[in-house]
Order: C-alpha cells, then sequence, then structure tokens
C-alpha cells in the first residue's frame, strides 16, 4: 500500500497554492506535514485525499493512477481541526454512520464499531452522546468514526489544535499507538515543531507551498538541508548570523570575531549564514570556546521556568530561551555566549555547508 504525488502541483487563478512535488509514503507509516500557516499543508492533503485535482502531475495509489477519481471512490478518512461528531446520535452510531452508508451487514458494522472503539478507548462510553464527552473523547470519536472506515489513507489536519494542553498531550501519545495498530498511512498537520518530534515517524518541512524537505522526523531535525528546513524546524524559528570565514578565524557583527573551531574549523574559506536554535543561546559561558556576543534586550518573555529573550544583534533579530525566571530590563546590553558544537553552516544559497557537531554525535 503506497500513496505517490508524482510532480503534484495545484494553481489557483494564477497563484501557486503547491509547487511541483514528489513524495511517496508507505503503509503503515505517520506521515507528518510541518509548517506555518498557509505553508500548503491543508492544500497538499485535499490533492491526497482527491478534494482537489492537481494543476499537473498524477496522484497514485497502490501503483494506480486516480488523480481523477472522486473522494468518495478512494479509501480515505480525513479529521479536520474543527472536528464535528453528529449531536444528535450516540456514539456507537456516530462511529457506525460511515459503514451504514456503504451498507455493511449489521453483524460486521456491530463487530467493527466495538473493535474500533476499543482501540480509541471509547467502549464504556457507545450509548452516550458526543455532548456528554469530554474534548478529548469527543475527538477521539471523530478519529474513530474515520477508522471504522478501514481506510488506508488518514488525513488528520491539526485536529489538536483546539484542544486544551492536557487533551493535547493525552492524544499526542495515542495517536501514534492508534497508527501503529491499524497499519493505514498516517498523514498527520501541524504548525508545531514539538508535535513532529513527539509523533516521530516520518516529516515534510513545508514553507510557501514547497516541501523543502521530506525523511525520518529526527533526521531532518538534526540534519535540515536548507535554512528553511530549520527555520520550520524550530520554535522559535532558528536564529541566523551571517558570518565569513578567514583562516582560524570567524568574522562576524561589527568587527567581531570568534577562533574556528571543530567542525568550523574544517569549513573553507569564504561567506556563510552561522544558524543556531534559541535554547542553545546561554546566559553564561558553559564551555571555553564559547562564541561571545553583546546585544541589546527588547522583550522578555517569562514562562515560569523559562525566560524568551528577544534581542537585537547588530540589526539581526534572535530569540534566546533559557532557563529560570530572569528579570531584565529592556533595552538593557546583556552578554549571550554560544556553544560552537551547537552552531549549523549554511552556504549563501541557504543550502547546508555543515551539520552541527552535536547532531552529528546524536
Amino acid at each position: 500500500m503506497t500513496l505517490v504525488l508524482d510532480g503534484v502541483a495545484k494553481t489557483v487563478r494564477g497563484a501557486v497554492h503547491i509547487h511541483p512535488t514528489e513524495l511517496t509514503l508507505e503503509k503503515g507509516t505517520m506521515n507528518v506535514l510541518l509548517g506555518p500557516t498557509l505553508s500548503g499543508k491543508t492544500s497538499l492533503m485535499r490533492l491526497m485525499a482527491g478534494l482537489d485535482q492537481p494543476t499537473e502531475g498524477r496522484v497514485l495509489w497502490e501503483g494506480r493512477d486516480v488523480t481523477g477519481v472522486p473522494v468518495q471512490e478512494r479509501q480515505v478518512a480525513m479529521v479536520y481541526q474543527q472536528f464535528i461528531n453528529y449531536p444528535t446520535l450516540t456514539v456507537y452510531e456516530n462511529i457506525a454512520s460511515p459503514l451504514r452508508l456503504q451498507r455493511r451487514p449489521a453483524d460486521e458494522i456491530d463487530r467493527r464499531v466495538r473493535e474500533t472503539a476499543e482501540l480509541m478507548k471509547l467502549a464504556p462510553m457507545l450509548d452516550r452522546r458526543p455532548l456528554e464527552l469530554s474534548g478529548g473523547q469527543q475527538q477521539r470519536c471523530a478519529l474513530a468514526r474515520a477508522l471504522v472506515k478501514d481506510a488506508g489513507l488518514v488525513l488528520l489536519d491539526e485536529p489538536l489544535a483546539n484542544l486544551d494542553y492536557k487533551l493535547r498531550e493525552e492524544l499526542r501519545v495515542e495517536i501514534p499507538r492508534i497508527f501503529r495498530e491499524s497499519g493505514a498511512i498516517f498523514v498527520y498537520a501541524t504548525t508545531e515543531p514539538e508535535e513532529a518530534l513527539l509523533l516521530g515517524g516520518n516529516t515534510a518541512a513545508l514553507s510557501e507551498g514547497r516541501v523543502a524537505q521530506f525523511g525520518p522526523t529526527a533526521e531532518v531535525y538534526r540534519r535540515p538541508v536548507d535554512a528553511t528546513t530549520a527555520r520550520v524546524f524550530s520554535d522559535p524559528p532558528m536564529n541566523f548570523l551571517p558570518i565569513s570565514k578567514t583562516g582560524h578565524r570567524l568574522m562576524f557583527g561589527d568587527g567581531q570575531s570568534a577562533q574556528a573551531t571543530g567542525h568550523l574549523a574544517e569549513l573553507s574559506d569564504g561567506r556563510y549564514v552561522a544558524g543556531f536554535r534559541p535554547n542553545h543561546l546561554e546566559a553564561e559561558r558553559h564551555v571555553e570556546d564559547a562564541m561571545h556576543f553583546t546585544a541589546t534586550l527588547s522583550v522578555t518573555e517569562i514562562t515560569g521556568s523559562e525566560t524568551f529573550l528577544h534581542l537585537d544583534h547588530h540589526g539581526e533579530r534572535w530569540v534566546g530561551l533559557i532557563h529560570g525566571v530572569h528579570d531584565l530590563t529592556q533595552g538593557a546590553e546583556i552578554d549571550v555566549w554560544l556553544d560552537p558544537a551547537h552552531v549549523y553552516v549554511f552556504g549563501e544559497d541557504g543550502r547546508l555547508a555543515a551539520a552541527a557537531a552535536y547532531a552529528d554525535a546524536a
């Protein structure tokens, strides 16, 4: 069971929604579409499902071209951010509704409803109506109705976005278990890098209608092929700093420089862009060869256990995420440090020139 997007693209009234895309999704895999709002996640899902037709390219299902086949004739189930249940029907009847539309035998309907309810931990609630359930239980009911169809392709479009923190965490743990037991191809859209890491599987990083990179989630996170992927797969987005290397020195900022050590020493002389994630900026020096910066503090956000520092470094806007509560003065000059092992290096064309040493060691 394989879904292949073969050069699929979508243009609407001259505006490109999806650039030509090549993707192959295998049976029994979790595939995350990660990107900001309007990056093309929902558009790509609608092309996979057959809800929209591509302007060019083909959609292949198990080797068969299904580009013009309507969604009703495909093995597809979809759950949206605004999950929908029938409020007047019991949980049992909500789950059974797709099977009744397919005119399946009564004994098959009963068996599959109860098996799916057990999988989704809804068995004790089959006689209740959706409004008698918690938000997480209602979402599981919507997921159960999608799964009971025995669909080969299950599309989840930010299904947890409207739930509170506790319910999101609960379902983030359950969804990988569900997909492993169902054997379907799962495609899960999210704007949150943390969610992609929790779900695992494969991740496609999207930006402005392009798939910048697709592969095993941990690999995409650790070794982004370009600055676009690195920016998408970091929350807050990755910080960047133009640098140049001459001999054994790195030059940056307004006449600042640092010794090129470790993987940075192996770079050819030239101009680059250094990238580092917010959680790797530190308020204290922890390694001997740490790179030192002086920046202007624009805003401080205290979350309780961590502090976000919004910084201006010679016109570059950075965000630092440091542990603890730090009551700092807005507009003050502050010192921050960066372990060179946490630095990614990109060429001027945006392509990865050197992965961070810690990523290669992971």
